[in-house]
């Protein structure tokens, strides 16, 4: 896996992964980056596979290695491996997802908003400098890549960090992806980003995984667009040409970086996702 930080400025990538008919993340279960974070009892109660008893709760061991084995079967079919360790992480953000914690958002200014017969085209944003927990990872796949690199961020959320404590999820979870010149390819290296909450933004806790890096993202204007949905190459490479074909000055924007911004649980039939274009300092 690549280790690396993660600067909202653009940049290059790793070696491309060709996009094709494929579409490798729009198979059914696949464990994507919020999959972990935001399953819940009830949804793990419907899967058949690792069902809780009415009355039963997964604060014990043999629940932990329920859940734990869950995911392992359903990655498995995807080639991602849910390691052993995962257990408690796993298990910390599904009891928190269940209104333990609200899930703070990533604040920002509106500047402007490009509608037409009522539809929202994009919104101009500007978001303020802040600090963010980044993984870089090089899988053989998108979807592996954001799996291991979320998975490494839920670690660090998880009490493996310098606080000692959960610290809470945020919203959106963010990948930064790049392209080629064509914008037809998506390049292997793959970051994932978590907007650290408003209590650690001036002393953000040190994570024990020293391929996190804490990174002071500078101010920045972005042009967002909202997309229903799967996340995955083809969908990505989609959105980014509509987005791009929306703008009134495309060239403004940062040519070969992009982000998706993901605010719901995939499993949901109207998932909540944007495509971010950056605007050139």
């Amino acid at each position: 896996m690549d280790r690396g930080g993660c600067r909202m400025n653009g940049g290059g990538g790793g070696e491309s992964s060709e996009i094709n008919g494929s579409g490798i993340g729009s198979q059914p279960g696949m464990i994507t980056l919020e999959d972990l974070e935001s399953f819940s009892e009830d949804q793990l109660s419907d899967s058949g596979n690792g069902s809780l008893e009415e009355g039963e709760t997964m604060e014990d061991d043999e629940d932990q290695e329920r859940l734990l084995h869950y995911w392992q079967d359903v990655a498995r079919g995807h080639r991602v491996e849910v390691p052993g360790d995962m257990a408690e992480p796993i298990q910390q953000i599904t009891s928190n997802n269940n209104g333990a914690h609200t899930r703070e958002r990533v604040p920002f200014t509106l500047i402007s908003r490009k509608e037409k017969l009522g539809d929202v085209h994009y919104e101009k944003r500007h978001y303020e400098k802040a600090n963010w927990a980044c993984v870089t990872v090089s899988e053989e796949t998108y979807e592996q890549s954001i799996c291991y690199g979320f998975m490494r961020i839920m670690r660090y959320i998880c009490q493996q960090n310098s606080a000692g404590t959960y610290l809470g999820m945020t919203l959106p979870i963010v990948t930064v992806v790049h392209t080629d010149e064509t914008r037809r390819n998506l390049m292997q290296a793959v970051t994932v980003a978590y907007y650290l909450p408003d209590q650690y933004q001036a002393q953000p806790p040190q994570p024990y995984d020293d391929g996190i890096v804490i990174e002071e993202w500078p101010a920045a204007i972005i042009y967002s667009r909202a997309f229903t949905g799967a996340t995955n190459e083809v969908t990505i490479i989609s959105e980014i040409h509509a987005l791009a074909e929306l703008l009134d000055a495309p060239g403004e924007c940062v040519g070969d970086t992009f982000i998706i911004a993901g605010y719901t649980n995939p499993a949901h039939a109207n998932r909540q996702n944007e495509i971010w274009f950056l605007e050139r300092p």
